[in-house]
């Protein structure tokens, strides 16, 4: 199983980037997923979540992000995204995208010891 975003980079503070996940030898439509991210010394954090079957539409998202950013997923090309807009640079961070198995987050919450696989991470910077 391997999991690669892309699509990070350098932005200014109110612009906006659009993180991509692909997966390999599993499908995002079985499992749960979600986007986190690690800022410099800080513990890495989930920002936002997709339970197995649920619409985009009823994704969930940390009060840090809700309203500014959105998960989206494309089942046909077994893809994930991570649309962000009005970046800040409290967004500066790694972000990984992962999967779990669906009872996971269920029964442990949207933790990263939920996850069962992860990305490598891409890097984010907001610059003021």
């Amino acid at each position: 199983v391997q999991l690669v975003e892309s699509g990070g980079g350098l932005v200014q503070v109110g612009g906006s980037l659009r993180l991509s996940c692909t997966a390999s030898g599993l499908s995002f439509a079985n499992y749960a997923i979600g986007w986190f991210r690690q800022a410099p010394g800080k513990e890495r954090e989930g920002i936002s979540f997709l339970s197995k079957g649920k619409s985009d539409a009823n994704a969930e998202y940390t009060n840090s992000v809700k309203g500014r950013f959105t998960i989206s997923t494309d089942k046909d090309k077994n893809m994930m995204y991570l649309q962000m807009n009005s970046l800040k640079p409290e967004d500066t961070a790694v972000y990984f995208c992962a999967a779990a198995t669906p009872y996971k987050p269920v029964l442990f919450g949207w933790s990263t010891k939920s996850m069962d696989h992860w990305g490598q991470g891409t890097q984010v910077t907001v610059s003021p």
